[in-house]
């Protein structure tokens, strides 16, 4: 994997997600798998397990939409089944350049299905090639397709990045949930739009969710078998339609675009080769063009989208013959050469601009974590604080509660004292009262004697009291 990072945008149901470091590249080799077995789902057969769209004079005002984007639905059987750590899809063509669809079913060193674009004949290319695209990616929601996952982006491809996409583009325990719509009779269903126009990005979740072929007017190929067949590889097999749309009564065999993109080069070569006299008013003009384009700055003329009739431009003055200013050979070379000059200095401003926002939307990441880290700081120190005045009220409740405690342990001691005392009185209670009618008839007996005993000391008494004069 590469080094590279950019932000993305993932839109689930509409809502749009922020992400960051989920956009990478990925220049691995994959398995290409292209298996078309039919499945019947919900009673009916499915549509297709390759199919190419162009989705052309698309126009809505709620969608905001005017252009034209391939459209690419590949749809993958067996999917939890898949021992591949990596699948490829078969090449599709846009604007004659050669395209394909990599998915890791189980996930590029993360837990969520990866994704990306590729540039499929990356490894065949001259050196310092780059390839433009505004792209989305999607994993359809077979249940209710506006809850699709869609991520969409724009980027520049070169050799250092030939294979771009999202890592973390759905979680696995997500795309394996049957409740989620996203395996339906265990077959994921991926959908790519690729759009190469500089001058204007309009691939959306809006577009995405709400691209459909009984919705949307299109120039499908209804004759896609025959189309496709001239796209075939040795490595891949043969697109099978299940389902096909019926042909319209005036639909013709249509060229393919890598056909049409070989038609025009070739006519451009012979134009080029053919000795055309142009006119000093016409050269006149060509040399205004190439100033107008000089006076631009290297990234304006990049998203101009003026190269092409730039290089009419050069080939005009390059070919003007006047007696008094005819141009040597040297001078004629040094023109052709510009040109591709300054379509590789116009790639290489745009990559050096968008590497140096690259690093300032990375200052700014770094400035909103440091000011978040500073914040954390702050807050951890008051967190610190209060952490040690529970600590003190709870060292203080901690007093109390021992106190309490042994408060209580000293009435439980007191509470066993009088237990002791009152059991053990009780028991001389109840032995008293056992013993209580001898003590009754004791005292009656002790009450006669007292009686006796007062009434002989009496007696005593009275005698004494008698013989008392007569001493």
């Amino acid at each position: 994997m590469g080094n590279k990072r950019l932000e993305l945008s993932i839109i689930k149901g509409g809502a749009s997600l922020a992400r960051k470091g989920n956009l990478e590249s990925s220049s691995r080799r994959c398995a290409v798998y292209s298996k078309s077995k039919p499945m019947d789902v919900n009673g009916q057969i499915t549509k297709v397990t390759w199919k190419i769209e162009v989705l052309s004079d698309v126009h809505s005002k709620s969608m905001d939409v005017n252009g034209q984007v391939t459209k690419v639905t590949w749809r993958i059987e067996n999917f939890s089944t898949i021992q591949d750590k990596e699948l490829c899809s078969e090449n599709f063509t846009v604007d004659g350049n050669k395209w394909r669809i990599l998915i890791f079913p189980k996930g590029n060193t993360a837990d969520h299905l990866s994704i990306y674009l590729g540039v499929a004949n990356s490894s065949t290319l001259p050196a310092g090639w780059s390839r433009y695209a505004h792209f989305g990616l999607a994993v359809i929601n077979q249940f209710d397709r506006e809850l699709s996952i869609a991520g969409v982006t724009t980027q520049v491809f070169d050799v250092n990045g030939p294979d771009w996409g999202f890592t973390s583009f759905l979680p696995l325990t997500e795309l394996h949930n049957p409740k989620r719509g996203y395996l339906v009779n265990d077959a994921c269903l991926v959908e790519a739009y690729v759009f190469t126009d500089r001058s204007i990005g309009f691939i959306s979740h809006e577009l995405i969710v709400k691209t459909d072929s009984d919705k949307l007017k299109t120039k499908e190929c209804d004759c896609v078998k025959a189309a496709m067949d001239n796209q075939r590889t040795t490595s891949t097999k043969a697109v099978e339609i299940t389902n096909p749309s019926p042909t319209p009564p005036y639909c013709q065999i249509m060229p393919t675009e890598e056909d049409m993109n070989t038609f025009f080069t070739s006519l451009e070569s012979k134009l080029w080769s053919s000795n055309t006299i142009f006119s000093r008013e016409e050269a006149k003009e060509a040399l205004a063009k190439v100033e107008k384009a000089l006076n631009m700055t290297p990234v304006n003329f990049y998203d101009s989208g003026k190269l092409s009739p730039l290089k009419h431009a050069f080939k005009i003055l390059a070919s003007f013959d006047c007696s008094s200013t005819t141009l040597t050979i040297e001078q004629k070379k040094e023109l052709f050469a510009m040109e591709e000059s300054l379509k590789e200095l116009a790639d290489r401003a745009a990559k050096a601009l968008q590497d140096k926002n690259f690093l300032t939307e990375k200052e700014s990441i770094k400035l909103t974590i440091t000011h978040k880290l500073d914040r954390n700081l702050i807050r951890y120190k008051e967190v610190e604080s209060e952490v040690k005045q529970v600590e003190k009220r709870l060292a203080a409740l901690h007093v109390q509660v021992e106190e309490a405690q042994k408060e209580r342990e000293n009435m439980l001691a007191e509470g066993k004292e009088i237990f002791k005392s009152s059991k053990e009185m009780k028991m001389e209670l109840e032995a008293l009262e056992m013993q209580w009618a001898e003590y009754e008839a004791m005292a009656k007996v002790a009450e006669e004697e007292e009686s006796i005993v007062l009434a002989e000391w009496g007696r005593i008494k009275d005698f004494i009291s008698s013989i008392k004069g007569k001493i």
